[in-house]
């Protein structure tokens, strides 16, 4: 009897794929080509539907520290094993998916970022008794987190030098720079050139990005989708 492969009908998570005994298509040679470009950040504009997501979750799970390195067992990448060597989870991941950041006011849009970033940031609560973080750097970290009855307190300031930060504190911690992902990064934009507050997230959207991808020294690379 023939066993056959389930469809992964919605499924972005290659982890799920991978564990669960869905059909995947490999795209696995992606890898290959960021880490032999070299380029610092990469952005990719595809349609809707084109598997972007998937493609960055098969990233993250790749790079990112303490990977099951199983996962990828039997597929392109695997057969590089220099690659493999020396960059399969060696590297803070800071994954970051803009596809919800949207409002019918700025304000609202601004928080769902905001909201986004605070949870991402919860991820790495180990840096709070980090040895290698100084009182100062905990401070930092949990001026990023801190909730107010139940809602992320970062003021704009702060909310555009949160990525910047949050990749200094893992490089402190790691003493290995990060890799940043960011997932739709064009929702936000979209969404308020729709409803009529373009201009005021043009100028959030160009201080969060510049600070966490041109002038980083804690960026090892960045991967950006989108469909614009």
């Amino acid at each position: 009897m023939v066993s056959t492969l389930k469809l992964p009908v919605g499924i972005d998570s290659f982890e799920k794929i991978r564990r669960n005994n869905f059909y995947y298509i490999d795209k696995t040679k992606l890898i290959e080509q960021l880490v032999e470009t070299g380029g610092e950040v990469t952005l990719f504009t595809r349609p809707r539907r084109f598997g972007k997501t998937l493609n960055m979750s098969m990233l993250k799970r790749f790079f990112e520290v303490g990977t099951d390195e199983s996962l990828f067992d039997g597929l392109y990448i695997s057969g590089n094993k220099e690659l493999c060597d020396k960059y399969m989870g060696k590297y803070p991941v800071i994954f970051l998916s803009l596809k919800s950041a949207e409002g019918r006011s700025f304000d609202d849009a601004r928080y769902m970022i905001t909201e986004l970033i605070g949870r991402e940031a919860e991820k790495f609560k180990f840096l709070e008794h980090s040895e290698a973080l100084s009182e100062n750097d905990k401070d930092r970290y949990r001026a990023i987190i801190s909730l107010c009855d139940g809602k992320y307190t970062m003021d704009e300031q702060l909310l555009v030098s949160s990525l910047q930060s949050l990749s200094q504190l893992l490089f402190i911690h790691y003493g290995q720079k990060a890799v940043i992902l960011i997932d739709e990064y064009d929702v936000p934009l979209d969404k308020a050139f729709q409803n009529g507050y373009y201009k005021e997230m043009v100028l959030l959207i160009r201080g969060l990005f510049g600070k966490a991808l041109k002038t980083n020294e804690f960026l090892q690379f960045a991967v950006l989708t989108g469909c614009l």
